[in-house]
């Protein structure tokens, strides 16, 4: 069952990412039909197609391989007849705002340019393979048809086709963010008790005990006040030392603030209203920062603090974090990303030596897709969640992969979005000068010329997917890890 299990939680995986893409390409379909450009693909998917069906001039189709997506548009690299035009304008020079920035007349450009171009300076590196892609990138276009290729389109139509796309998954995050944050709630901890701890060790002295021992009191081991005045899980406390306490970080602030003193502590015991004085112990507790990580010296042993202690834990329950709140944790959710990406070939560095053996897997460091599948079906296999929660991890997930969809197209280099629209911002810039210099209009930037880059770019993608996959498959971050890391 738990084999079982855990493969659906890989199909479930598979299922969501690759509607996460399926989108991702709509949200660049939908804009280019509607500006009348000729879609000749719509894929999900690279490799082998595994299925597809052709509804007027486009075919839609799934392909084996779920790591990404694309659509077909004729005029991706503009025919080099069309990059060398310069036409001024009878009467002026420029073009008014908001005017169509391409050539007249795309037939014009077109109609008597030969299929294969002529290869010219054949010795020079990628000459032949810019004109084949040039080639290749209007094969599709029928005579009259050269209006509709991307290059003819203006600007700021070129940029609301490759924009659409990473936006559609920045939405699709955020909308999953809003039903995990919003409808299933935050796991927060309240006031009512759930654990009372019997006895308290200092960190200095339970950092030198052995492991089997740190969760087993000794005989001269202090009792907490809560264990010493009876407090029993179930417990709701309302408020200590006159301060009432609605929620967990008031309660512990109180306790904190009161290290070495006698305080009245109310609570309510199955519907009975009760108090208790007790003195709250000063206790050397682990230091922690502000995400709740354990903080260290430079010999590596933990920092300590002298706080307030009453020995009790609160029962967590998931609660709707505030609608004020959520606009500040859409924007943590993607800071931190685009923090990721930018730091991504330190990252790199550090999965490099994870694959050789010089370094230990970190459970907060990069994970590839098939780490990220194989925690889902962790997620769904495991015993040790509540279905609420195993839902709630699922969504974390898939929403933080569509962020990074959106952050990672956004990366202005060819082929990614981003590169198409850097391409159109100087494209934009570049004609706006001109039309400032009284030249007129120009053609299309020659984006063939960007394909040494645009092979670099993949080169790299497809040797970071590999040692991804590599590690992820020798190495993998397992759900445990993840929790015991607090991640």
């Amino acid at each position: 069952m738990t084999v079982l299990l855990y493969i659906i939680g890989i199909i479930l995986f598979l299922i969501g990412i690759s509607i996460s893409i399926a989108l991702h390409e709509l949200g660049h379909l939908t804009p280019a039909k509607r500006f009348g450009v000729k879609v000749t693909h719509y894929m999900v998917g690279f490799g082998p197609t595994l299925f597809s069906f052709r509804r007027g001039e486009t075919e839609y189709g799934i392909k084996a391989l779920p790591l990404g997506g694309f659509i077909a548009m004729p005029g991706m690299y503009p025919p080099i007849e069309a990059t060398k035009q310069s036409l001024v304008p009878a009467g002026r020079a420029g073009t008014a705002a908001g005017e169509d920035c391409a050539p007249a007349d795309p037939a014009d450009i077109t109609a008597d340019a030969p299929r294969r171009e002529r290869r010219q300076r054949k010795g020079r590196l990628f000459e032949n393979t810019m004109a084949d892609a040039r080639e290749f990138s209007n094969q599709e276009i029928e005579p009259g048809e050269e209006h509709r290729t991307f290059y003819a389109l203006s600007i700021p139509k070129r940029l609301v086709v490759m924009f659409s796309g990473p936006l559609v998954n920045l939405v699709l995050g955020i909308i999953i963010m809003a039903i995990s944050l919003l409808g299933i709630g935050v796991l927060t901890p309240t006031t009512t008790v759930e654990t009372v701890v019997e006895c308290a060790v200092p960190a200095s002295e339970a950092a030198q005990r052995p492991a089997d021992a740190k969760n087993t009191c000794q005989d001269d081991d202090p009792l907490t006040p809560a264990w010493e005045a009876g407090i029993k899980p179930g417990d709701e406390i309302t408020s200590v030392a006159g301060v009432e306490t609605e929620d967990w970080d008031e309660l512990s602030g109180v306790i904190k603030e009161h290290a070495g003193q006698r305080v009245e502590v109310d609570f309510v015991r199955d519907g009975q209203a009760q108090s208790v004085t007790v003195p709250i112990i000063a206790s050397e507790r682990p230091r922690v920062d502000d995400q709740g990580q354990l903080m260290t010296n430079p010999d590596g042993s933990p920092q300590t603090v002298t706080e307030g202690f009453f020995g009790v834990g609160p029962v967590q329950e998931h609660q709707s974090l505030p609608l004020d709140q959520f606009p500040g944790a859409v924007w943590d959710q993607v800071t931190g990303v685009f923090h990721a990406i930018i730091t991504l070939p330190v990252k790199l560095v550090d999965i490099a030596q994870v694959a050789t053996g010089e370094k230990e897997r970190d459970s907060e460091g990069l994970v590839g897709m098939v780490g990220v599948g194989r925690i889902a079906g962790e997620i769904v296999s495991t015993d040790h969640l509540e279905i609420v929660e195993k839902a709630q991890l699922g969504l974390g997930m898939l929403g933080s992969l569509n962020i990074f969809l959106f952050a990672f197209n956004m990366i202005p280099l060819l082929p990614l979005d981003g590169g198409h629209i850097a391409v159109g911002l100087y494209e934009g810039a570049r004609r706006q000068i001109n039309k400032w210099r009284g030249r007129g209009k120009i053609g299309p930037f020659d984006t063939a010329k960007l394909l040494p880059l645009t092979y670099v770019v993949i080169g790299l993608m497809l040797c970071m997917t590999a040692l991804l996959v590599y590690v992820d498959l020798v190495k993998p971050i397992t759900l445990d890890a993840i929790f015991n890391s607090g991640g």
